[in-house]
């Protein structure tokens, strides 16, 4: 078993998900079921993969969980690209969210990398 919560990338997941919050926070409530509620569970994903993956007891079964968090972050970036050409949100750097969801893509490659 491994101390989840001491991994950066699980660190950093929960980073951009509260950031996600935040943003559809600001988002019109026609997309409350839509979009917005997408976007959460896309970003939630992230960080709880990575969390079940590192409870598991083979590198395999980890590495599968690392592969389906990596998945719901070029999800994220897509409902983000989006959100973007819909919305004007306030008080959000759209490109410092890109940077962030990039940095942690990278970190998750190279994680499922290593375990190869």
């Amino acid at each position: 078993m491994r101390d989840y919560k001491n991994l950066e990338i699980w660190r950093l997941g929960m980073e951009i998900a509260s950031i996600i919050y935040e943003l559809v926070d600001q988002m019109p409530s026609i997309e409350r079921y839509n979009l917005q509620s997408q976007m959460i569970r896309s970003a939630i994903s992230v960080p709880s993969n990575i969390a079940e993956g590192a409870g598991r007891s083979s590198e395999k079964e980890f590495k599968r969980f690392l592969e389906i968090a990596l998945g719901s972050l070029y999800e994220l970036e897509t409902q983000l690209i989006l959100t973007k050409q819909r919305y004007s949100i306030e008080n959000l750097d759209f490109d410092e969210l890109f940077e962030l969801i990039n940095k942690e893509q990278r970190k998750v490659s190279s994680f499922i990398n290593r375990l190869n």
